[in-house]
């Protein structure tokens, strides 16, 4: 009916007709036939085909679109996300942090992806195996994809591991049974592994930090930081943090601090606000010691009068675990500085601190004295900050003797898997060429990050 209104039309039934029938409903998509066209067209990218028809002017666009479906037909619950997730984790890695674009390797074929299943006779989950059509991980770099962590005496960075390497630490001990390693720090030897079965306890697909516990019944009991419950929600839900600016960026690098958007606290014209991240390679269960780092912003409104500048005396801490004990701590400065705040300026600091349970918070004030009225003191409230172990996907702690008591979503899980003797390094032997591990190491030394011991008292 050419341009005529969207409202459907009545005409009025001669007296001995039959009732006219109701007008059918208006056309949407959720009365669409379930056409399998449909469905390939929801998960190819359109851009993809144009620059593919662009390579191959002989073919036409239908047949680029066949081979291009019949190629990665079998991502379909997948590709359109995990497509997306890296289009936007590098266009914002072009424009934050550029060094890392050039770490991307690209994508390997499905004959690739097969001949690893066969080299380690197990299964690739689809969502994995679809990610790596897209980019096969990164090289073996500093700074790596998957975030970094640095104190003034400890640094990690995570490098996403391309699926030749990744199948090189397939891991078929005692304990890391049938675990695919997804990412691996050179300077700690962190790694985050993949559970590809159903095995000592695990739930298949699920990702986590492992840990050896000291102190279990078992000797080699095996502790699990959980992070994800598939690889698709674990890469998507990272991303979405990354390109939201959930983390920040500091020196290039994407450092994986949390900040809770409510935790932020302004005094007259200062305001303070704190981000957090919990280091699985520094926490043990067993003894309980589960390390923290925080970072606080310390900020004098531009709008600030100029004898409003002052300088930061002193710091007083309550710090509470997840049992309600309670610890205070009282000192001069800050990490051995006294910081001047003035309008318009920032200072920032990273400290640590860490708990016998696997939750706890932090809450405090800060003393300053102003340069201008010199005999005038005054405290700047440090908000309430909550420390989790995991707090996006917390685990069960399965042992019956644990010694924590705080609420049970909160611990990770323990697996009393036994390990055979001499295996306890969580670096797999032959993961990474000789020559590859010295190069990285002496590129750490050059920028300064060669590990140390962390010191004692960090709050």
């Amino acid at each position: 009916m050419g341009g005529a209104s969207r409202h459907w039309l009545k005409m009025a039934a001669p007296p001995d007709a039959q009732p006219a029938m109701d007008p059918p409903a208006a056309l949407s998509l959720e009365l669409l036939p379930t056409d399998p066209l449909l469905l390939i067209l929801s998960f190819l990218d359109y851009r993809d085909l144009v620059r593919e028809e662009k390579s191959r002017r002989k073919e036409s666009w239908k047949s680029i679109f066949i081979s291009t479906y019949s190629d990665l037909g079998r991502y379909i619950r997948y590709y359109a996300t995990l497509k997306k997730a890296w289009d936007d984790l590098e266009q914002f890695l072009g424009q934050r942090c550029p060094r890392m674009i050039g770490s991307l390797k690209e994508s390997v074929r499905e004959e690739d992806l097969d001949a690893v299943e066969a080299q380690i006779r197990c299964k690739l989950p689809d969502d994995y195996r679809c990610s790596f059509r897209i980019h096969n991980g990164q090289k073996l770099v500093v700074p790596g994809l998957m975030g970094s962590m640095a104190l003034s005496n400890h640094y990690r960075s995570e490098d996403l591991l391309d699926i030749d390497t990744a199948a090189g630490g397939f891991q078929q001990r005692l304990g890391l049974k049938q675990c695919l390693p997804l990412t691996f720090c050179i300077h700690t030897g962190l790694s985050q592994y993949m559970a590809l079965e159903s095995v000592e306890g695990r739930n298949k697909y699920e990702i986590f930090y492992q840990c050896p516990d000291q102190m279990a019944r078992n000797p080699s009991a095996i502790v699990m930081f959980i992070t994800g419950t598939s690889y698709l929600e674990w890469f998507t839900s990272y991303v979405n943090k990354v390109v939201t600016g959930g983390y920040p960026i500091i020196r290039d690098q994407i450092f994986r601090y949390v900040h809770d958007k409510d935790c932020v606290a302004t005094t007259e014209d200062i305001t303070v606000s704190v981000s957090t991240s919990f280091l699985p390679e520094l926490s043990s269960v067993h003894p309980p010691h589960y390390f923290f780092t925080y970072r606080i912003r310390i900020e004098m409104s531009k709008d600030a009068l100029p004898e409003k500048a002052c300088q930061l005396d002193s710091r007083y801490w309550r710090i509470t675990n997840a049992k309600g004990d309670v610890d205070e701590v009282q000192g001069p400065g800050v990490v051995g500085e006294f910081p001047i705040i003035s309008p318009g300026r920032v200072y920032e600091y990273t400290s640590c601190t860490t708990f016998s349970t696997t939750s706890g918070y932090m809450e405090g004030y800060y003393t300053f004295h102003c340069l201008y009225y010199k005999d005038r003191f005054f405290n700047v409230t440090i908000p309430r900050f909550h420390m989790e172990t995991n707090p996006n996907e917390p685990a069960v702690d399965e042992d019956e003797d644990a010694t924590a008591t705080d609420d049970t979503e909160d611990r990770p899980r323990v697996l009393d898997i036994p390990e055979p003797s001499g295996t306890a390094h969580i670096v797999p032997d032959g993961i990474f060429p000789k020559q590859t591990v010295s190069g990285m190491l002496l590129e750490l030394k050059s920028l300064g990050l060669v590990h140390k011991n962390i010191s004692a008292s960090c709050k």
